[in-house]
């Protein structure tokens, strides 16, 4: 699949995972079009989340692969979503011709996310989330959302 310029990145995404259950082709139903996946989905077996990956992948949307950027090339995923601690991998991911999103939790990641040279960072939480109980609602981290800030790096709200 070819890569998207990042100047087109969706303004709408929907993070998946084990708990959207049934309802995650509804809620794919309901994005609008041209809008972008993020594939987590960890904990199915391989074969299971590689089929998942192939079918969200034929959709219209953008598609990002939480994993290496080597499975989200050779599943056929526009991008990866590289977890912090995965941060080393985002050069490889570049080589690849992948588009980079990363978390950003606090000063210190949209830093390393900057670093990384990420395409698209994913700022949360801004409000109380399911994946991050009882975490403070934080907003942008400090100068993360200065204009000179977007300008190294394009951002979108999570949670």
């Amino acid at each position: 699949m070819p890569r998207r310029h990042p100047s087109h990145l969706p303004r709408t995404w929907l993070f998946t995972d084990a708990r959207l259950g049934d309802a995650l082709f509804a809620a794919i139903a309901a994005l609008p079009p041209g809008s972008g996946i993020v594939l987590r989905h960890d904990a199915l077996a391989q074969g299971r989340r590689w089929r998942l990956a192939r079918r969200l992948a034929r959709t219209d949307h953008l598609l990002l692969l939480a994993g290496s950027p080597a499975l989200a090339r050779r599943w056929g995923a526009d991008g990866v979503h590289l977890r912090q601690s995965q941060v080393k991998q985002a050069a490889q991911a570049h080589r690849l011709g992948l588009i980079v999103s990363m978390p950003v939790h606090d000063a210190r990641e949209a830093h390393a996310a900057r670093r990384a040279r990420a395409d698209l960072a994913f700022v949360s939480p801004l409000h109380a989330t399911r994946s991050h109980p009882g975490a403070p609602r934080s907003g942008p981290p400090p100068g993360f959302a200065s204009p000179a800030s977007r300008a190294a790096i394009r951002s979108r709200s999570a949670g």
